[in-house]
């Protein structure tokens, strides 16, 4: 399971003229499911975003945490993560999990976000959608759990 999180100061995410999420301070997670990724996977990543001390302190330090800022989180599904550009010029996703995966643990990672004390919104599965971030920083982490990984 692959994340891309930015930091950011007020996100939202729009498909078809609908706004799906919006929020102020916070993450935004670009989530990317992979064809062997499990719930282990999602638990690990989700407790690991709540954790990350990405936001300054007192002293203008990295020090505090999402729970920390009460911030809040906005997921937008994302498997051009596991883009294979190897070869020619147009990407392959046969890593990317089917929506038969993808979206149970898509679900079960804003599931325990939520679980956790986290304002959680979301885009919508599959959806072309228009995402607006204002990158704080900018910050912008990859984290990323193969299954497996201790």
């Amino acid at each position: 399971m692959r994340a891309l999180i930015q930091r950011v100061s007020h996100a939202s995410v729009t498909s078809e003229g609908e706004k799906l999420g919006e929020i102020g301070r916070g993450y935004v997670v670009l989530l990317g499911v992979g064809q062997r990724d499990t719930a282990a996977e999602a638990d690990w990543l989700a407790k690991k975003t709540g954790e990350l001390r990405l936001f300054a302190d007192e002293a203008g330090k990295m020090n505090l945490s999402l729970a920390e800022i009460a911030g809040q989180v906005l997921v937008v599904s994302q498997f051009t993560l596991y883009a294979d550009t190897r070869k020619g010029r147009r990407p392959a996703f046969t890593d990317a999990a089917p929506p038969a995966i993808a979206i149970p643990l898509y679900e079960h990672y804003t599931a325990a976000l939520r679980a956790a004390g986290f304002t959680v919104a979301t885009g919508r599965f599959g959806a072309d959608m228009q995402v607006e971030i204002h990158n704080d920083g900018p910050v912008t982490l990859w984290l990323e759990r193969n299954p497996g990984d201790a």
